[in-house]
């Protein structure tokens, strides 16, 4: 009886260290799969990280140099959603702002700083043109000049208010015409014609809207004024 107890015994012993023998194997298989888990994943969310591509100011699709502000503008969306203007990571003219309206809208910064001076708007529809004109002899030399269009921006243009925009270095303002989409980058004292310029013609065989033209954007990089 004695032996057939030290043998029960022996083998509940034995049971016992194989089994903590296959949980304990288990359980340091588990923590490594779980280690594994964990590391793969964090190496997966750096490698996004690495390949998330960066953001530059105002969304430009690339970073300016430097002595470069950044800027991002785009026309009105037929008489619908408002023009917007960015410079250097700024909105300065937008819907959401509440401060764009029908016609030429306009926003002028300081050449050496990237600061706001003004934003303005001129309705070239049912409007006047003496307020823009007034407003456009005002600029100072060294000011960057941006201006959008929002429904019709050439109405009431006449041909001094478009000579004092080419003198800002446009190229288009001479054939902006009714409903056309525009939008331009230049400033008071630009010495060439400027190379940040977009025109689309209101033309009722290609509009994507109704009467309107599709949306003009454009982006760049502005030479920083040096004394």
């Amino acid at each position: 009886c004695f032996l057939t107890g030290a043998a029960k015994l022996v083998v509940v012993i034995a049971i016992f260290l194989l089994t903590f023998y296959v949980i304990s194997q288990v359980f340091e298989i588990k923590m490594d799969a779980n280690l594994g888990h964990i590391f793969a994943r964090s190496a997966l969310d750096a490698a996004a990280r690495s390949t998330k591509p960066p953001r530059y100011k105002c969304g430009i699709s690339k970073a300016c140099p430097e002595k470069h502000f950044a800027f991002k503008m785009s026309s009105g969306a037929a008489n619908v959603v408002g023009p917007k203007i960015c410079v250097e990571d700024n909105v300065l003219m937008s819907g959401v702002k509440n401060n764009v309206g029908r016609g030429i809208n306009t926003a002028l910064v300081n050449g050496k700083t990237g600061e706001l001076l003004d934003t303005k708007f001129f309705d070239m529809w049912g409007g006047d043109v003496a307020p823009l004109i007034e407003f456009l002899k005002t600029i100072q030399d060294g000011t960057i000049v941006l201006m959008a269009t929002y429904d019709d921006g050439a109405t009431k243009l006449n041909e001094e208010a478009r000579r004092l925009i080419a003198e800002l270095g446009s190229t288009s303002i001479t054939n902006l015409g009714f409903r056309d989409n525009w939008v331009f980058c230049g400033g008071k004292g630009i010495k060439t014609k400027s190379p940040f310029e977009q025109h689309i013609k209101n033309n009722k065989d290609t509009n994507k809207y109704e009467g309107w033209p599709e949306v003009v954007e454009m982006e760049g990089c502005i030479p920083q004024k040096q004394d």
